[in-house]
């Protein structure tokens, strides 16, 4: 199967089903999970035409969970301690912020070389093919339902968490109607607020890249119909 043939299905599954969310909960806050993720919003937000504030990609939630993991692994420390997050579309372009990341209010450059952080970096990036190649058959499942279970209590119990994940862009870091990952205040409206964040010059050119990356597969979806 092609990666066209792919969105092709998986654009045709989201369709159906938001049209059934719609039609029975039409108040509900979407929470899209399926791959490729931040395309898959866009077919959700489109076929639904709810407000942004009520779709949602959990992504970055997850890849921020593989983040801390593989810093935790790193330095031998509670995972609890590591404080990290992910910008960026779900996929190989995705963008780690190391930058931002502590452990125990330490910042992780103080704690490890840079060519180290570099590889935990990458790792992030490829984790979910590293799942996939352990498990043989299948991809990742019990780690993404608790990334969704997380960004639903955070939305039923109104937590008001500050968590990554994919939102439609209106302006922030300079992209518009396009989906991608990025911290927000998430309550009982949904998103409540999109995170201001300072980015350098190499973060944010990697965070465009990414954000291109998204609006290649949205092209896609719109040069086969779907």
């Amino acid at each position: 199967m092609s990666r066209d043939d792919l969105l092709a299905t998986n654009a045709k599954i989201v369709r159906e089903c938001t049209e059934n969310v719609v039609k029975h909960s039409p108040n509900a806050v979407l929470i899209i999970v399926s791959n490729p993720l931040d395309a898959m919003c866009h077919v959700a937000y489109e076929v639904s035409k709810f407000p942004r504030e009520r779709v949602l990609g959990m992504a970055g939630v997850l890849d921020g969970a593989r983040f801390r993991s593989f810093i935790a692994e790193a330095l031998d420390v509670s995972v609890e301690d590591v404080q990290a997050f992910v910008y960026g579309g779900h996929g190989d372009t995705m963008v780690p912020m190391p930058r931002y990341v502590t452990v125990g209010g330490i910042p992780l450059l103080q704690l490890l070389p840079k060519d180290k952080v570099d590889a935990l970096v990458q790792r992030t990036r490829q984790g979910g093919a590293e799942i996939v190649n352990l498990l043989k058959t299948g991809s990742a499942y019990y780690a993404p339902a608790a990334s969704a279970v997380q960004m639903a209590e955070a939305i039923v119990r109104d937590k008001k968490r500050v968590l990554p994940c994919a939102v439609l862009l209106q302006g922030e870091y300079g992209q518009k109607g396009l989906f991608c990952g990025v911290l927000a205040k998430i309550g009982a409206k949904g998103l409540e607020q999109v995170m201001p964040l300072e980015m350098n010059a190499e973060e944010k050119a990697m965070f465009d890249k990414s954000a291109s990356a998204v609006q290649e597969l949205v092209d896609v979806l719109k040069r086969l119909g779907t």
